[in-house]
């Protein structure tokens, strides 16, 4: 779609209040050329002595009145048209929320953040004045040139008329030898700023990564570099809008040494009288408006096709997931994998640790049974296909072969919306919002009481911290939980994990910052909120857990333990079974005993600092 059909299905929409402004850009261009008129048949009546006295102050008195009203029509149509405009930025800034949040990773790996952050800012705004100012002016200055050249070609002198047009073919030819550059242009300047802002954005998400490594003076450099591109390419493009005014200005002047010379020589004729003069002299002004407007026009039109030009892909590119199940609602039953297979697309640019690399196999031949209230365990090496596994189960991603049901019903019948609402997640490296400790636990359940919060951090054994924080659970954690520790912060995913009361618990590694006490602890929580009803549409349903750990002794109570090495189970059972087995699982409890044992003879660590204060 470009950006003219875009402009065209907003008007249609909001037809009503762009009639309405353009009703009264004709009243105020209907106006503005009868004043000039109406002046020089004053100047003539001076002249012959037929007006005065009361007649004059009458006449005087119309074009007052004429003035008042185009000041208040010109006041009106901007406030209706802005705020038609303005809903078509709102619009735009929705459906681009909402196009970001159904995309998946690989969408995600494509695009940079700060070039998104970019499109819903400044692009916007340039698609905004575009829909907005752009085409209304375009309205007012077509308008009022078609009268204006009317007026002076049959109210005045056609002959005139003629010849004070001849250098208007000329600028014509300029303006359009100017849009284009103005169109690369700004094409540039807003892709240099989405630059930019990516810099902006990496740059504070890492700058305690920066400070530990000493890079402050490089990366303010590499800012300095871009800032300073962004400014160049920005200034480039004011440069090329401004040299619209030169253009007009010139064909203005060439156009009045026109009039001046050949109108005086038909006033000296007495082809036309001075009054006439003067009134063609007034409309010759009245051009420059839409000479300018015609400029404005075109640079806010060519910036707003620049930016279309970056917003439309993102807006068209296909959710990285097929929303098209039609069950609003998940009935929780036996959870089933069946030879799953997967890899991740070329274009992924490959997942490293998350489960192999682009093109390969991830998973392969991939199948488990998880009964209701059962816990799964899932354990390997590094790249073995354990994240990808619950990125399946999640539907980040979808599997090219085999498939999960749930209850009995594939994945792919529920919406999004519903399965989602029945998982609750905990990542590795859990994200806070800038909001309280009791807001981020509460975030899927804003309504929560105090008491159920309190209860849930209590069984993710982080109350005591939050306890201890200024303003206890009202305490703000900083932007992505800068406050916190790392265990304090996967205590508190957990915590919102298990208030969210959905059937499905996914652990990825969430107890990997927490010391093995408080760890403890927690696992003899879970243990027992597994086995009590839940609330939240899923009454009486115990809640199942798929716990990914690379610490064995999360997973002694797991009613089955999958190995993954290369994406394929090379082991599976309990785990005891497993010791027995002597494998892969055996080597690697033997060696974290070993490692346990060395550590209690040390004394007492912890592997976090995470129970008492901020990070570092």
């Amino acid at each position: 779609m470009t950006l003219s059909h875009l402009i065209g299905g907003f008007v249609r929409r909001h037809w009503r209040a762009y009639a309405a402004s353009a009703a009264m850009l004709a009243t105020i261009a209907v106006l503005t050329v009868w004043l000039p008129r109406q002046i020089g048949q004053m100047v003539d009546g001076l002249v012959t002595q037929r007006l005065s006295g009361a007649a004059l102050w009458r006449e005087i008195g119309w074009l007052l009145a004429a003035g008042i009203a185009i000041y208040f029509l010109r006041v009106a149509w901007r406030q209706i048209l802005y705020a038609a405009a303005y809903r078509m930025g709102m619009d735009l800034r929705n459906q681009l929320y909402r196009q970001l949040a159904l995309q998946g990773a690989r969408f995600f790996q494509r695009h940079r953040t700060g070039d998104l952050m970019a499109l819903a800012t400044n692009d916007v705004d340039a698609v905004e004045m575009a829909v907005g100012e752009a085409l209304l002016a375009g309205f007012d200055g077509t308008l009022t040139l078609v009268l204006v050249v009317a007026t002076m070609t049959l109210g005045v002198d056609w002959r005139l008329a003629a010849v004070v047009l001849l250098p208007f073919p000329a600028m014509a030819w300029s303006f359009w030898w100017i849009s284009r550059h103005v169109h690369e242009a700004s094409r540039d300047a807003l892709a240099a700023f989405g630059t930019l802002n990516d810099q902006v954005q990496e740059t504070l998400t890492g700058v305690r990564t920066l400070r530990a490594l000493g890079l402050e003076a490089r990366s303010s450099a590499h800012f300095a570099t871009l800032a300073g591109r962004a400014a160049d390419t920005s200034l480039s493009a004011q440069r090329w809008e401004a040299a619209y005014e030169p253009a007009v200005g010139l064909t203005l002047t060439a156009a009045t040494v026109l009039a001046l010379g050949y109108g005086g020589w038909l006033v000296w004729h007495g082809q036309i009288t001075v009054g006439q003069l003067t009134s063609f002299g007034l409309y010759l002004g009245q051009l420059i408006w839409p000479m300018f407007a015609a400029g404005w026009v075109l640079a806010l039109m060519e910036r707003g096709r620049a930016a279309w030009a970056r917003l439309q892909p993102v807006l068209a590119e296909p959710p990285a997931i097929d929303d098209h199940g039609t069950l609003a609602a998940v009935t929780p039953g036996p959870l089933r994998a069946e030879q799953l297979a997967f890899h991740y697309p070329a274009e992924a640019g490959g997942q490293g640790g998350q489960g192999g690399q682009a093109g390969h196999a991830a998973l392969q031949g991939v199948g488990f049974a998880l009964p209701p209230g059962g816990t799964l365990g899932i354990v390997g090496p590094t790249g073995s296909g354990k994240s990808t596994l619950l990125k399946l189960l999640m539907r980040q991603w979808t599997p090219q072969q085999g498939r999960i049901t749930w209850g009995g019903v594939p994945l792919a019948e529920h919406t999004l919306a519903a399965l989602r609402a029945a998982q609750a997640w905990v990542a590795q490296e859990p994200f806070l919002f800038s909001a309280t400790v009791g807001e981020n636990i509460a975030l899927a359940r804003p309504d929560a009481t105090k008491a159920e919060i309190e209860a849930v951090a209590r069984l993710a054994a982080v109350h005591e911290d939050i306890a201890r924080l200024p303003q206890g659970y009202d305490t703000p954690v900083g932007e992505r939980g800068v406050t916190l520790s790392g265990g304090q912060r996967q205590r508190v995913a957990i915590a919102r994990a298990l208030l969210a009361e959905a059937p499905l618990l996914l652990l990825d590694d969430a107890l990997s910052a927490v010391d093995t006490e408080t760890e403890a602890r927690i696992l003899a929580a879970l243990r027992g909120a597994r086995q009590q009803a839940n609330g939240s549409g899923h009454a009486g349903t115990p809640r199942s857990t798929v716990i990914v750990s690379h610490r064995l002794r999360t997973l002694l109570d797991a009613d089955e333990i999958l190995v993954l090495r290369h994406g394929r189970i090379t082991e599976r059972g309990t785990h005891a079974e497993l010791v027995a087995l002597g494998g892969w699982y055996a080597t690697q409890w033997r060696v974290q005993q070993l490692q346990a044992s060395l550590e209690a003879d040390d004394g007492p660590t912890s592997t976090t600092g995470g129970a008492h204060g901020p990070a570092a």
